[in-house]
């Protein structure tokens, strides 16, 4: 199979995960699609996926890392508290998605090698899901912002949340300017992909999106200070200007971050806080506690849980919570050991970004676009494949009787 062709696979493979992770619930959508439907077309990206990275590496080549190493010991907890059905047979489902998913990352991990491939695809693909967002606001601006959200922008075409539209607009926009910072992409094509994420972004007035962008730049930029002109440079013009817009546009981004809110709707998190409590609250036994209840849907009491770690706990318990941990902490750990590089710089913008998301979203504990974000900041770690080394004149050579030489043709 051609070099390029099989890159095209990858690629495939990675836009069909990114489609298994959009997930099924959110706004209700210019023409209804029935959630069944959409779990089905879900559901078949991720086999679809699993089956061509598999017929791509039949041979099972695969590298082994402490990322991906961690991840599949969270399975572990997954089934145990699972198998008691407390949760439901949909939760052995879920445990069979996880293990497909995680899988399949296993046969992609061939091709981790260092490189910005898998940050490519990133972009490409999460741009193609804002095309759609964007196709639908053109199409049905009363869809796109409806009343129930607010006004926020949600996916018109492909039920999609406010939260799950900026969370993908943030990281595209990351990737790109590093992209740029690092001269692996001209400026007209960044515009491209940055400028109409940017006025996504702020059309679904998503607070921990925004602020895991501009944190999460801070540090991949401040990586690459002391090597790169580019990003010092970039690096003083974006505190001017943040400066400026702050003083001259205080009241209208406050107003923004508010989202008209009151302060104490404010400070609970928008109701968070009360879930949270209360779950941390919910009597618990030894078991729940070690190895929780079974994957569900992230929700406490029928209300969405949203923070990575109290799922994980409810879902997982304490032995999730600490895979999950060694999973952002390894990842965390060798991108700070690694030289100043565009690769490390992005790597610690993904795991930055994710981390900060995982106080007010759910999804680190299950296939979701935050492992994926995780994915390719390992895969930007993974150490370039050895180059088998080619025979010196000085080798010694190999006797060969003259039985077996092969004749010449003159």
């Amino acid at each position: 199979m051609g070099v390029d062709r099989t890159s095209r696979i990858v690629g495939t493979v990675w836009g069909l995960l990114v489609l298994n992770t959009l997930g099924s619930a959110g706004a209700q959508t210019i023409v209804p699609l029935p959630r069944s439907l959409i779990q089905m077309v879900t559901m078949g990206a991720l086999v679809a996926a699993f089956a061509l990275a598999l017929a791509i590496n039949l041979r099972l080549r695969i590298r082994a890392g402490a990322f991906l190493f961690w991840l599949t010991l969270l399975l572990v907890p997954s089934v145990i508290s699972s198998a008691d059905l407390e949760s439901g047979f949909g939760a052995l489902f879920r445990c069979a998605r996880l293990a497909l998913f995680v899988g399949t990352l296993w046969l992609l991990s061939r091709w981790w090698d260092g490189g910005l491939t898998f940050v490519r695809h990133h972009i490409r693909m999460y741009y193609a899901v804002l095309g759609s967002v964007a196709a639908g606001l053109v199409i049905s601006p009363g869809a796109a912002l409806p009343e129930l959200y607010g006004g926020r922008l949600v996916g018109a075409l492909w039920p999609l949340t406010p939260p799950q539209i900026g969370q993908y607009a943030a990281v595209i926009i990351g990737l790109t300017v590093l992209l740029v910072l690092g001269r692996r992409t001209d400026r007209a094509s960044a515009a491209v992909v940055i400028v109409p994420s940017l006025v996504l972004l702020a059309l679904t007035h998503t607070r921990t999106a925004t602020l895991g962008l501009l944190i999460g730049l801070v540090l991949a930029i401040g990586s690459l200070v002391l090597t790169s002109a580019a990003a010092r440079r970039f690096f003083a013009w974006a505190v001017l200007c943040a400066t400026v817009a702050a003083v001259a546009f205080s009241s209208a981004l406050q107003a923004w971050f508010l989202r008209g809110q009151s302060q104490e709707n404010f400070s609970n998190l928008t109701g968070r806080a009360k879930v949270w409590e209360a779950l941390l609250a919910a009597p618990r036994s030894t078991t729940e506690k070690l190895f929780g209840v079974g994957l569900g849907d992230k929700s406490f009491g029928g209300l969405p849980i949203d923070n990575s770690w109290l799922a994980v706990y409810q879902e997982q318990g304490l032995t999730g919570v600490v895979l999950v941990a060694a999973v952002i902490i390894v990842l965390g750990g060798v991108a700070l050991l690694r030289p100043p590089s565009l690769q490390r710089a992005c790597a610690i913008f993904l795991i930055s970004y994710c981390a900060i998301a995982s106080y007010t979203e759910a999804g680190l504990g299950d296939a979701s676009p935050y492992l994926l974000h995780l994915a390719v900041a390992a895969s930007l770690l993974a150490a370039p494949a050895a180059a088998t080394p080619l025979p010196t004149p000085d080798a010694p050579r190999r006797h060969v009787p003259r039985w077996a030489r092969r004749s010449e043709v003159t």
